[in-house]
């Protein structure tokens, strides 16, 4: 349902007051946007909005997942961070370029665990509607219990890049959850790969014992420790 220009609220909000139009004490209504711009509603953003209702004066028409600049109506975030995976899901993301084979290899894969393992299994793969050139990013989940996640992963366990510019453009481990697992396709040695690393990310792996392996896919050596804190 779209939101038409100059309506007081989103459609079904306005179905819903309306239903009540002539109700004796109709209760409290407020209603919001979603959504915009593409832009994930994570479960942050639902606590937002019951946060909102527990105000002595709710705030209407609002939006959420956005910083809405221009018309000032965006909910604030939520403070902490809420990760609602159910115990034994794992969640996995892979940093490409397009059509270098990293999302026909994960689309491969987790048709493999959803079809010939008894794992629940779910994918979303971002990345440019040309993909030839551009960037790519995989999110992978699995796991023993149903998945019902309809979002991107923010809370992950596993990180794969396989590019080595990345880490210089992107911020790789974002989300990368204490004790998980970061690898990186490169050609660089362990003293190149300590100079080319940031002093941010050398603190998030330090911080958050992350187990960091690099590969070298050129000549298809095998996965080496890097730092494993």
């Amino acid at each position: 349902m779209q939101f038409e220009a100059g309506a007081q609220t989103e459609p079904l909000c306005l179905d819903v007051k309306n239903a009540y139009y002539r109700h004796a004490q109709p209760p409290l209504i407020v209603g919001g946007r979603y959504g915009l711009g593409g832009k994930d509603i994570l479960p942050t953003h639902i606590v937002s909005v019951f946060e909102n209702l527990t105000r002595p004066l709710p705030q209407d028409s609002f939006t959420v997942g956005i910083t809405d600049d221009v018309t000032h109506t965006s909910l604030p975030q939520a403070s902490a961070t809420l990760n609602v995976a159910r115990v034994g899901t794992t969640a996995c993301k892979f940093w490409g370029l397009g059509s270098d084979g990293t999302v026909g290899a994960n689309k491969s894969a987790i048709k493999i665990i959803g079809d010939k393992t008894p794992l629940y299994a779910q994918a979303y793969f971002s990345y440019d509607s040309k993909k030839s050139g551009g960037i790519t990013v995989s999110h992978l989940r699995f796991g023993q219990s149903p998945i019902t996640s309809p979002y991107l992963i923010h809370h992950a366990n596993f990180i794969a890049c396989s590019q080595q510019s990345y880490v210089e453009k992107y911020d790789l481990l974002a989300g990368l959850k204490p004790g998980g697992t970061f690898l990186l396709n490169c050609t660089w040695t362990p003293d190149e790969l300590a100079l080319k690393l940031s002093t941010a990310i050398k603190r998030y792996l330090a911080q958050n014992h992350i187990r960091c392996y690099t590969l070298n896919a050129a000549d298809c050596s095998a996965s080496r420790p890097w730092l494993a804190l």
